[in-house]
C-alpha cells in the first residue's frame, strides 16, 4: 500500500484520487473549496481544506512522508506553479502536475515537477490514434460522470468557428479532435471552421453532453 496526496479535488484530481483508493492506497485530498471536500470526505482516507499555496499548511502534513503528489490545479497557474515549487522545497519525492496548456507545463517543469502531463492534450493523442487506425470511438469513460464522445456535427454548426460556437462556454464541453474525411485534426484552433461531415470527438459530464444534444435539435 502507498501514500499519495491529490492537490485540487475537480473533475481530475476526484478522479485520480478515487481510482488510487479504489486500488487499496491510502488517499489524502486537498482543496480549498469546502463543497468539494465535503463531497470527497466519505471517499477517501482523509480530506482537508486547506491553502496547499501556503507554505506552513504543505510542512505540516509532512509532504516528504508521501510517494508522490498529484497537483492537480488545472486553470489558476501561479497557485499551480507555486504548490509544486512549495512542494519540492519542502523534500516531495514525486510530484505529478497537471498542466492546462505548453507554457504552464513548461513552468512546472522549471520549478521541479518530476512528471507534467496535460489531460486534454494527452486524451486527444489517444483519440487520434483510435481513429486513424479505424477503431471507432463512440463513447470512453474517464470517470464516474466525465466522458470522451464521438459525435456528427449538427448542421447548426456548419460554416462556424469553433470560437464562434464557443462550446466550452456555452455548453461545459472541450473539443479534442475533429475528423473530416481521412483527415484527423488534433486539438482544432479557435479559427477551426466546422464543415459539413465532420465528426467532433468532445470532452464533458453528462449535463453538457445533454445540452449537446438539445443544441443538436434545435
Amino acid at each position: 500500500m502507498k501514500l499519495f496526496a491529490v492537490i485540487g479535488l475537480g473533475r481530475f484530481g476526484s478522479s485520480v484520487a478515487r481510482t488510487l483508493e479504489s486500488l487499496g492506497h491510502q488517499v489524502l485530498g486537498i482543496d480549498r473549496n469546502p463543497a468539494r471536500v465535503a463531497q470527497m470526505r466519505h471517499e477517501l482516507t482523509d480530506v482537508r481544506q486547506l491553502d496547499a499555496t501556503d507554505e506552513e499548511h504543505l510542512r505540516e502534513l509532512g509532504v516528504a512522508n508521501f510517494d508522490a503528489v498529484v497537483v492537480a490545479i488545472g486553470h489558476n497557474l501561479a497557485a499551480s506553479v507555486l504548490c509544486t515549487l512549495l512542494l519540492k522545497e519542502l523534500g516531495a519525492a514525486w510530484v505529478v502536475a497537471k498542466a492546462s496548456s505548453p507554457i504552464h507545463a513548461k513552468l512546472l517543469t522549471k520549478v521541479g515537477a518530476d512528471k507534467v502531463i496535460q489531460p486534454e492534450w494527452e486524451m486527444g493523442c489517444r483519440v487520434a490514434h483510435h481513429l486513424l487506425s479505424g477503431t471507432a470511438l463512440d463513447s470512453l469513460e474517464l470517470g464516474p460522470d466525465y466522458r470522451v464522445l464521438e459525435v456528427a456535427a449538427a448542421p447548426v454548426m456548419f460554416g462556424r468557428s469553433l470560437r464562434d460556437l464557443n462550446l466550452r462556454a456555452r455548453l461545459g464541453l472541450n473539443v479534442m479532435a475533429i475528423k473530416r474525411g481521412e483527415d484527423v485534426i488534433v486539438n482544432p484552433g479557435p479559427d477551426e471552421v466546422i464543415q459539413a461531415g465532420d465528426f467532433l470527438v468532445v470532452m464533458g459530464d453528462a449535463g453538457s453532453l445533454r445540452r449537446l444534444n438539445e443544441m443538436e435539435r434545435d
